[in-house]
């Protein structure tokens, strides 16, 4: 999402994105991990293996996703309260409006505030198969200004931002006005999708300040760990891999070491970049897997004496 560069990031919601710099003063840091929740009993004992190793990064939170149609609702909140019981760190469900009806969306909202949950990440979500209807919020701005009208400011509200845009956009204008849309119905922080392009990144954060947008916009970043993967997850998103890695990933084959290494490498760099450039913070997808969100972790000197 560092001994040196990544050292701890001022959030300024009054500066622009570019704007917010890193303070030397303390070394702690301001980066968060997402999970999914684990559906069976063999991937319940590989996620807390996985928690408690990424635990010790001591991340700023945890997310945890939220199936197609509130598919994992329960799974979500369940897998929360187990990060919050057993690691002490904040957790913040996505929360999906695609499928739900409003009183549903106010319930798992009034459930969240009981378990005192203090941060959602609020997006439309994809429509569940099989379902007909798209509930009674249709976009992601109708679910934060929703939010803001049931619960004033008790959440921090996160809301995803597209580097690259929307797969589903009409343009990069339209899809620029639809990030303003969710900012100015009260989105606090935005999290990019992940992207291995830092230019598209920048460029993306330029033109939002154009727009008067001053909210922190966070790189979101995917370990390279599985190539087959990677490339069915970037077609369904619209994330580019570059062709060159595309092409070093092939050359590879099956050999899934030298996979995760090149991976781990090119991670990394995209990393020190982004940091040198003073992004507020980094989102790690990780897939629910620890080793390569270690590794990087490790190679930028986060921990070094």
């Amino acid at each position: 999402m560092f001994q040196s560069a990544f050292l701890r990031f001022t959030l300024l919601s009054k500066a622009g994105p570019r704007d917010q710099i890193m303070s030397a003063q303390n070394n702690q840091i301001n980066f968060s991990i997402e999970f999914f929740p684990p559906r069976t009993p063999e991937a319940q004992l590989k996620f807390q293996e996985t928690r408690d190793q990424l635990a010790a990064l001591k991340p700023s939170f945890f997310s945890v996703t939220f199936g197609a149609g509130g598919s994992t609702r329960e799974q979500t909140l369940e897998t929360v309260r187990s990060i919050v019981a057993e690691t002490g760190i904040e957790a913040a469900p996505h929360l999906s409006c695609i499928g739900y009806s409003l009183d549903k969306i106010r319930a798992v909202l009034d459930e969240y505030k009981d378990q005192g949950i203090r941060r959602i990440v609020a997006l439309r979500g994809d429509m569940p198969s099989g379902t007909a209807g798209k509930g009674e919020l249709r976009y992601a701005n109708e679910l934060v200004e929703f939010i803001r009208r049931e619960s004033g400011s008790t959440f921090h509200i996160e809301v995803a931002a597209y580097p690259e845009f929307h797969p589903q956009a009409s343009s990069a204008a339209h899809d620029l006005q639809n990030f303003k849309r969710k900012v100015e119905a009260g989105a606090d922080s935005a999290i990019t999708q992940y992207f291995f392009n830092p230019d598209a990144y920048f460029r993306f954060v330029d033109s939002c300040q154009n727009l008067g947008i001053d909210i922190p916009i966070v790189p979101g970043i995917m370990p390279i760990i599985n190539f087959t993967q990677l490339m069915r997850f970037s077609e369904m998103c619209g994330a580019e891999i570059p062709r060159w890695i595309v092409s070093r990933l092939r050359d590879f084959g099956d050999d899934r070491a030298s996979i995760r290494a090149f991976g781990i490498d090119v991670t990394t760099e995209l990393c020190r970049r982004l940091l040198e450039q003073g992004v507020p913070g980094l989102h790690i997808y990780s897939m629910n897997q620890y080793e390569a969100a270690h590794a990087v972790w490790h190679n930028l000197g986060i921990g070094s004496d």
